[in-house]
């Protein structure tokens, strides 16, 4: 397999202070982090565009409020929660692009940013496999991108729902390799 670089880009969903914590099985953070900045670093040495994709709220009110069974927290958000984590924030040639719920693309500028690239298809990692990066993965699915999940610079609440999502949802609508093969591939 080849990555075109002018065609491809890297995108890596909430890679922020606030979630990737809590957020990380099977592998550690500093793991997920380290993997997720040699990508970056790569990408940017070929030219590729690299999205980083932040979830964040002016005032919590220009998030999604549905009802749901399960309770949503109500606790006020830390100061720097919805900063990218340092390792990869300072490095230079990336867009930063902010959602207001898990999914990417839904009200952001993001499929404007890659279609006006030539974009094709996208490497995709972050936090969480089962939620930001998975509803990110679908609405990519239905807009007609290729995609490469990038399994081990993924994390979630748990092993379970990772391997859940990496062996039965993305292999239907792209292909899951390791940040090692795609590195190899650019």
């Amino acid at each position: 397999m080849k990555l075109e670089m002018e065609k491809t880009a890297l995108v890596l969903i909430d890679l922020q202070n606030g979630i990737i914590g809590h957020h990380s099985a099977p592998y550690t953070p500093e793991a997920i982090i380290e993997r997720a900045g040699e990508l970056v670093k790569a990408f940017v040495a070929k030219g590729g565009f690299v999205v980083l994709v932040r979830v964040s709220t002016f005032d919590g009110k220009d998030m999604l409020h549905p009802a749901t069974d399960q309770e949503q927290s109500t606790a006020a958000y830390p100061d720097g929660w919805d900063l990218i984590v340092p390792e990869l924030a300072t490095i230079n040639g990336t867009y930063t692009m902010t959602k207001r719920q898990w999914g990417a693309f839904h009200g952001t500028d993001l499929d404007s940013q890659l279609r006006r690239r030539g974009i094709e298809t996208i490497v995709l990692g972050g936090v969480s496999t089962g939620i930001g990066v998975d509803t990110t993965a679908r609405e990519a699915f239905q807009l007609g991108y290729n995609q490469v999940f990038v399994e081990d610079v993924m994390g979630a609440a748990n092993k379970e729902m990772h391997d859940y999502v990496c062996q039965t949802i993305f292999p239907r609508i792209g292909k899951v390799r390791s940040s090692a093969e795609v590195i190899s591939y650019l």
